[in-house]
């Protein structure tokens, strides 16, 4: 097992509240896969308006935050820190699929692996649980740019 816990999280992503969507990595092997995870809370600032009478987290930020993973992945297996002269970013979704919705009390799974990389461009399968549940699935890229 590989964890990280929130202090090791924060080195690896620049995101920080309210977006940032990743609260700890299980496990991760460099190069193939990573396991993350979130706990959706009713104190999410989304769901004051998405929607106030039935609490939804919006499709996009689950996206979002298997893209975080992968950001994670992708900077372990190259074996660096994100500088202060480059970012990563997100330049593709496909194939994403909403299964079931993500509420208050949920504890997200975020199931990233790499299909490939070439010429800079990181390419991922992403899932989302909550429990055995699937709730989303996608196809990620990304890439590692300086600034």
């Amino acid at each position: 097992m590989n964890p990280l816990d929130i202090h090791e999280v924060l080195k690896y992503l620049p995101h920080r509240y309210p977006f940032l969507l990743i609260d700890r990595v299980l496990d991760y092997t460099r190069d193939e896969s990573l396991t993350a995870l979130k706990n959706v809370t009713i104190n999410e600032p989304f769901f004051q308006g998405h929607f106030p009478h039935h609490p939804v987290m919006p499709g996009v930020l689950i996206v979002e935050a298997m893209a975080q993973a992968c950001a994670i992945l992708s900077m372990k297996s190259m074996d660096s820190l994100p500088g202060d002269g480059s970012v990563y970013y997100f330049v593709g979704i496909d194939k994403a699929r909403f299964k079931r919705p993500v509420g208050p009390g949920d504890q997200l799974i975020f199931k990233v692996a790499v299909k490939r990389k070439m010429k800079g461009i990181w390419m991922f399968a992403g899932e989302a649980y909550v429990g055995d549940e699937l709730c989303c699935s996608a196809e990620l890229m990304c890439t590692y740019k300086g600034i």
